[in-house]
């Protein structure tokens, strides 16, 4: 099967493409990350998802930064929210919109995101943000698949950011 795996970032989706690969996908990554607060941030974050597909030998491609957008479509009225809070919820729905617009153009069998590798993301909260049919709702976290990004980012040198990445979840 042919998946798409909406990459948050490089580490989180070091664990995500080699256990997607295992269970024989052929697989490719895209980063869709308007959440993220500068584009600086953004080119940083792509680079180390970039590194991590070299390394894979995976595709990858990436979403056009538009912060502005999802300022309007995702955060507005929500600024307050708690981190995994409704402003949380509309950004998941946000993000795996795009990985199922581009699954949808290029081909894809289906998508999946590495969103739910974190221990910071409630999974359940990830999988709800998305009906649609082609959305594999792989739980990343399973089979210490946290542990296995930590290893891996580190021995690939990753980048490792300490915020989700929008400026509302640096508070």
């Amino acid at each position: 099967m042919k998946v798409l795996l909406h990459s948050c970032c490089g580490p989180c989706a070091s664990a995500c493409v080699p256990r997607l690969k295992q269970s024989g996908h052929d697989v490719a990554m895209l980063f869709a990350n308007s959440n993220i607060d500068t584009a600086e941030e953004f080119d940083k974050r792509l680079g180390e998802a970039r590194r991590l597909a070299a390394a894979e030998g995976v595709e990858i491609d990436a979403v056009p930064y538009d912060h502005d957008e999802w300022l309007r479509e995702v955060a507005s009225g929500f600024e307050t929210e708690p981190e995994k809070g409704e402003r949380c919820r509309r950004c998941f729905r946000y993000n795996l919109a795009k990985a199922a617009e581009y699954a949808k153009a290029h081909g894809f069998d289906a998508f999946a995101t590495s969103l739910t590798v974190s221990p910071h993301k409630v999974s359940e909260m990830v999988f709800s943000a998305s009906d649609d049919p082609m959305f594999l709702k792989e739980n990343f976290k399973k089979g210490d698949g946290f542990k296995r990004s930590l290893e891996r980012s580190a021995q690939l040198g990753l980048y490792r950011q300490s915020y989700c990445g929008c400026e509302f979840s640096r508070r």
